[in-house]
């Protein structure tokens, strides 16, 4: 889901950038430029204005109720610009994911958690615009600047903030458990080329991360339907012209059959050149554990490495629910909708008889 994701987040940047530069009449080679107010970061540089929430309750703070399955016959790139305060989320269900994504880290180090030479002044760029630059300015009631330490007031943790005593696995990992959201670290290689070097996650929806570590775009969607028909080989030079201190955003959606837990390494995917076959028969689906599983994704670059940071929060709702809230028929046909080679890489022949009588059910 991962890698369908990003490519269509980069392809939908594409089309976006294209579209705006022709319609403001610039060059194309010109970045799109930022207008939300400024203000400097402990380094100096100039980040979007973060405006603070200063009441903020995150037990009185329901997940947001994303529902991107339209009824067409492709999937919807639904780009659009976002501020920076929106880059992290947090609502009433974020105890017991920090404590999903805890445990993950201690079970699956070596999948969650990606380091190397190459994207280590990323890692710690990111740390800082996340753990000093961001979390106690937009969320003054949760995290507290002291000394040296990021207190977070809801765990009770406190976690360094000066780089120079932390390791990168260690500034990756206190991200994982201050934040819900993953964090794929994109950096240039020596031709400007942009590929994989880096990561958190916890919750991956389908993408092995340290399979693909050191691949590009390209290399790394080649099993994603439609990937070369929607962006090719242009995707890397339109992604350069992202700028610093700009984020783009948008959604996609898969159904997840088997279970609430979110670290997922290739569960709902369908990768035929791996040798996997379609199922003579469906598989057996427990549809009271059964979800819409949506992924808010964001794009934005980092200053002074400029490397790419994929941002990905991952929500469920139970397949029930959206019944219940009167969506049914609404996902029903989005699902019949998808082409058939996409439907096939989201499992859709695994599972589909059970969910489409299901949804179909009045």
């Amino acid at each position: 889901m991962i890698a369908t994701s990003f490519v269509l987040l980069v392809a939908a940047y594409v089309l976006w950038k294209l579209s705006a530069l022709k319609q403001a009449g610039k060059k194309a080679s010109e970045p799109w430029k930022s207008n939300d107010a400024k203000t400097a970061g402990r380094d100096g540089l100039e980040f979007p204005e973060i405006e603070p929430l200063n009441d903020f309750d995150y037990t009185k703070v329901h997940p947001i109720q994303y529902r991107p399955f339209l009824t067409m016959p492709h999937v919807s790139m639904g780009i659009k610009k976002m501020s920076r305060n929106e880059w992290i989320r947090i609502d009433h269900g974020y105890m017991n994911r920090i404590k999903e994504r805890q445990m993950v880290m201690r079970e699956h180090a070596a999948d969650a958690i990606g380091t190397s030479d190459i994207v280590n002044p990323a890692i710690a760029e990111l740390y800082e615009a996340i753990m000093v630059n961001h979390l106690p300015h937009r969320f003054p009631t949760m995290f507290r600047i002291e000394g040296t330490t990021l207190r977070n007031l809801v765990t009770g943790k406190s976690h360094s903030i000066n780089i120079e005593e932390l390791s990168h696995a260690d500034m990756l990992q206190n991200l994982g458990e201050s934040v819900e959201e993953d964090f794929y670290i994109m950096c240039p290689d020596e031709e400007g080329e942009i590929r994989l070097q880096g990561y958190i996650a916890c919750f991956p929806g389908g993408f092995l991360s340290r399979a693909k570590v050191g691949m590009s775009m390209r290399e790394i969607h080649q099993p994603v339907p439609g990937y070369a028909e929607r962006i090719g080989k242009g995707a890397d030079r339109h992604l350069q012209r992202l700028a610093p201190g700009n984020y783009i955003e948008r959604m996609n959606w898969s159904l997840q059959v088997d279970g609430s837990d979110l670290f997922r390494l290739d569960g709902n995917n369908f990768y035929p050149e791996q040798g996997e076959e379609k199922p003579e028969t469906e598989q057996s689906v427990d549809l009271s554990t059964s979800y819409l599983r949506v992924e808010h994704q964001t794009l934005n670059r980092l200053p002074k490495s400029q490397a790419v940071i994929f941002c990905v929060r991952s929500y469920l709702t139970s397949l029930a629910d959206i019944k219940n809230e009167g969506n049914g028929q609404s996902l029903l046909s989005a699902i019949k909708s998808m082409p058939e080679k996409l439907g096939d890489y989201k499992k859709r022949p695994f599972w589909c008889e059970a969910v489409y009588e299901y949804l179909g059910a009045q």
